[in-house]
């Protein structure tokens, strides 16, 4: 496809073109980054070494740790080193592969939040059939699932960005190879693919969450009549769930939902769903659960696991 367009690079204009601005913002990512790879770190050891690795739900937290890691490792080393050097260039082959690699990730963990939910609707609506229905089976099941789902959404919007001829002008105004910004260098009417961005992103995006907050409100409703504690306990989860669920979609629904035109706010509302969600998923994940807590004393304060890493 290089071979059509008379465009072999990309410039990314970023975020700001205010050298004192940008520094700071590199120091702010930075601080985002270390924090984002620390926190996930925590979950994945203090699942894995743990009992939780066998529960659905930390099954599923686990690899959402992992989709964040990679989801994030998209975007934000570039973001940071075009912050930091004058030259904001992306090649065309690799501004097609962030594209690919970002919705692949980013949906991969649409689907994972779809499974989260599913897990917590069967645990507290069919709690006697939970242990049937959630066996590790059905769980990889549900991953391999997200997965497919997640390589289909990011090959929808690769094939239809890859065939767009590039003639000039080359300047993304974005801190990152999105669909919209490329549309708008196309040297095509891009119209209809525009539709079809909506209906792969944005209309995907909004059923996705419609059905994850009904199924939340579901589960709200029913455990009414549940006791205290298990009401506490389930009020507790799911309010975890839906804070992440409200954080991430929202701004994923105003980027894509409306017709194939960009915004300034695009960029703030991006860097939510890419930096700023999973820097905030361990603490959302743990800051209420007293399990994870739990898990992750026993973890990270037990003498044996010390003493294994001193002995590597």
């Amino acid at each position: 496809m290089e071979d059509r367009n008379n465009v072999t690079e990309f410039i990314l204009l970023g975020l700001s073109t205010n050298k004192k601005l940008r520094i700071l913002c590199f120091l702010f990512f930075l601080l985002c980054y270390l924090a984002i790879w620390l926190g996930n770190l925590i979950i994945l050891i203090s699942i894995t070494g743990s009992q939780l690795i066998n529960q659905p739900m930390y099954f599923f937290l686990n690899f959402l740790a992992v989709s964040d890691l990679f989801y994030t490792s998209t975007v934000t080393p570039k973001l940071m080193s075009n912050l930091i050097t004058e030259t904001q260039v992306i090649s065309y082959k690799n501004c097609m592969a962030q594209l690919f690699t970002t919705h692949f990730f980013g949906g991969i963990e649409v689907f994972i939040l779809t499974g989260m939910a599913y897990d917590r609707y069967v645990a507290i609506c069919k709690p006697l059939h939970y242990p049937i229905i959630m066996n590790r089976q059905r769980c990889n099941s549900l991953l391999i699932a997200s997965c497919a789902g997640g390589l289909l959404h990011a090959l929808g919007l690769f094939l239809l960005t890859i065939f767009l001829p590039f003639c000039g002008p080359n300047e993304i105004d974005h801190y990152f190879c999105d669909v919209y910004p490329l549309l708008k260098l196309a040297c095509t009417d891009t119209h209809n693919i525009g539709f079809l961005v909506i209906a792969n992103s944005g209309l995907m995006g909004l059923v996705i969450f419609v059905v994850l907050m009904a199924s939340y409100f579901l589960i709200l409703y029913n455990v009414r009549a549940c006791y205290a504690e298990s009401r506490r306990k389930a009020l507790s989860t799911c309010s975890s769930h839906i804070t992440v669920v409200i954080l991430f979609f929202a701004p994923v629904i105003f980027v894509y939902i409306r017709p194939a035109t960009t915004l300034p706010e695009d960029k703030v509302f991006t860097l939510f769903y890419t930096i700023i969600v999973p820097m905030l998923n361990p603490l959302i994940y743990t800051l209420r659960n007293t399990e994870m807590k739990n898990a992750i004393k026993n973890v990270w304060c037990s003498e044996r696991f010390w003493e294994g890493k001193l002995t590597t």
